[in-house]
């Protein structure tokens, strides 16, 4: 089935199991939409910003070219999570003490994003902004930062195993040191 155009944020999107469904350019801003089970559906151009996702399942999921400011994933159902996001605004959003393996996130913008306590193993984050983005006690290994920018991590406080950055992040991870790194 699909949604498209709907305004979910005084009314809620029925409690039920969604399988193969395509949201387009819904608002649920402010709304409700905890406690539902998404499966293998599209999220397009949609506002999520601030939206209650308690005990939401998503499994498979994409989301693209949408608003998801101020969410908490910590708070959904964490069994067979599995979403990519794809030029999605997640400022101030929440992944903290998250179990996250193989997720990806392109052309995103992660400004002031939490990421404390996580296990993000294999992680891409490619072509997104990472700007006060927060790492504390997060195990980055194999995560691939390449291509991300405005990265700023303390090694000493997170796990980088075979994780891989791109040579202007080094400033970023010198922070901590202070320590001034000048480029040619």
């Amino acid at each position: 089935k699909t949604f498209k155009g709907a305004d979910f944020t005084k009314k809620r999107l029925p409690r039920a199991e969604y399988e193969n469904c395509v949201f387009e350019t819904c608002d649920f801003s402010d709304g409700y939409l905890d406690g539902q089970n998404l499966m293998e559906c599209i999220f397009t151009d949609c506002n999520l910003s601030n939206t209650n996702i308690a005990n939401t399942t998503f499994k498979e999921v994409q989301f693209q070219h949408c608003k998801m400011m101020g969410l908490h994933f910590e708070t959904c159902n964490p069994f067979l999570m599995d979403f990519t996001f794809t030029d999605c605004r997640l400022n101030m959003s929440s992944f903290t003490g998250m179990e996250l393996k193989n997720q990806k996130f392109k052309d995103c913008k992660l400004i002031a994003v939490d990421f404390s306590n996580s296990t993000l193993i294999q992680i891409l984050f490619d072509q997104c902004d990472m700007e006060q983005a927060i790492f504390s006690n997060t195990d980055l290994s194999k995560a691939n930062f390449n291509t991300a920018y405005n990265i700023t991590l303390n090694p000493e406080q997170n796990k980088l195993t075979s994780a891989s950055f791109d040579l202007k992040s080094l400033p970023g991870l010198l922070t901590n040191h202070k320590i001034k790194v000048v480029g040619s």
